[in-house]
């Protein structure tokens, strides 16, 4: 009996749900007072909304001891808080280490996914300095990175502070904390919608990369 339209194309969605392969994406992140923490878990809740997707979330001290996790995965996203115009110094720690122990070592996170988050007390607070920084760290590691996929908001007579991406940045989640309040309260509901939002997408984005390098033929090996 031949199938209608609508039954082939549920047909053809089952099989390429069972045919995706579950995937690592690894949030690592360090946080000094408990704000940067609350993006991090919004980050991977937004994996883990993604059928196929496993989600690691690791600190900075945590991730620098378990390397052989970070390079099974297929993406990871870093995240840290600004602090005077660039990243927190417990953060940098990891990211040097990681010189001896994954570039020196053949540059282990070629062709993964990477993405990026930082969090600050004020709107802006060099935020985009941070970003751009974690992306030059991930393109050192030959890694491919991911932006926000957002458009500015809260920036017309029309928005609203509950948007998403509401500080209007395009190269990765950002967050504003207000110094007074503590991480119960802040970053407010908007911004970590859009932390969640950066989890999805790194996580469709990283199992497109994987379903096409199970297409594509290997390379040949040069000589």
């Amino acid at each position: 009996m031949m199938m209608d339209n609508g039954n082939a194309a549920a047909g053809l969605q089952t099989k390429l749900a069972n045919d995706r392969q579950l995937i690592d994406v690894a949030v690592v992140f360090h946080s000094g007072y408990g704000h940067t923490e609350r993006q991090a878990a919004a980050v991977r809740q937004g994996i883990e909304d993604v059928d196929g997707a496993r989600a690691l979330l690791l600190t900075a001290d945590e991730a620098s001891t378990r390397w052989n996790e970070l390079n099974a995965a297929s993406a990871i996203i870093f995240g840290t808080p600004t602090y005077v115009g660039a990243a927190s110094a417990a953060f940098k720690t990891f990211q040097e280490a990681s010189s001896q122990e994954i570039m020196s070592k053949g540059y282990l996170w070629r062709d993964k996914i990477a993405a990026g988050f930082t969090n600050s007390g004020s709107r802006s607070g060099d935020k985009l300095a941070v970003l751009i920084q974690l992306a030059l760290f991930a393109a050192q590691h030959g890694m491919h990175w991911v932006s926000l996929d957002l458009p500015p908001a809260n920036c017309s007579s029309q928005g609203s502070e509950d948007d998403l991406n509401r500080l209007g940045f395009w190269l990765g989640a950002a967050a504003q904390s207000n110094t007074d309040e503590g991480p119960q309260t802040a970053p407010p509901a908007a911004d970590l919608a859009t932390a969640r939002h950066l989890g999805r997408r790194v996580a469709n984005t990283a199992l497109q990369f994987a379903a096409g390098r199970a297409q594509a033929r290997p390379e040949p090996a040069l000589t």
